[in-house]
């Protein structure tokens, strides 16, 4: 009953930083990204104190008895530290890192940690997003943006391909992202067609 009450106050911090983060699919909401990942960042402050709550209500090594009970709210909060870090710097979160801005620990042997499965639905989540964030950004009239997007998500699937997913659940999360890949291939694609790929890569697309 306690994990379940300190699990729904994430869920709600969780559903606000991603409203807060949304936004960046708007017209406008890419000169506001700056200033979306420092109010995301004050969230995850929230975060962190919900966790420390959330370590309290059970036995240190019984982690994997009580798992499923915030599994489903510490991979969305994996993804929108993963969206934060991309929108920041482009490049991909490390699970450490992650685990660093939710208060938790990376290793398994130091208690309440960030599972690798969770971070890894966490990160693939993120590459949904970014193939929205890909679409959207051409309508915004930012032509670059798509194209290092296209970048860096055919790394990312380059880096899963080079694992042995054994997770079911986690398997097929991995099946979509070759749909992600397609998507944000199209429109890609779809700008060079029109020529305006010239343009994004001679500096005429959208500020990072």
């Amino acid at each position: 009953q306690e994990i379940r009450k300190v699990v729904q106050a994430l869920e709600q911090t969780a559903r606000e930083i991603l409203t807060l983060l949304q936004g960046v699919h708007q017209g406008p909401g890419f000169q506001h990204i700056p200033k979306k990942c420092q109010k995301a960042r004050e969230h995850f402050g929230t975060v962190r104190t919900q966790m420390e709550s959330l370590k309290t209500k059970f036995p240190a090594d019984q982690y994997y008895r009580f798992h499923e009970h915030w599994r489903f709210v510490l991979q969305r909060l994996v993804f929108l530290a993963a969206f934060v870090v991309y929108l920041e710097s482009e490049t991909l979160v490390t699970r450490e890192a992650v685990a660093e801005i939710l208060g938790i620990e990376a290793d398994r042997e130091r208690g309440f940690h960030l599972d690798i499965e969770d971070y890894l639905s966490g990160v693939l989540t993120l590459a949904s997003e970014l193939a929205r964030l890909a679409v959207n950004s051409v309508t915004a009239g930012d032509y670059s943006r798509p194209l290092r997007i296209s970048t860096f998500i055919n790394e990312l699937d380059s880096g899963f391909r080079l694992l042995n997913l054994k997770n079911d659940s986690l398997r097929k999360r991995y099946d979509g992202l070759k749909y992600d890949v397609k998507k944000i291939e199209e429109v890609v694609y779809d700008l060079s067609i029109r020529g305006l790929n010239k343009e994004a890569t001679a500096g005429g697309g959208g500020e990072k």
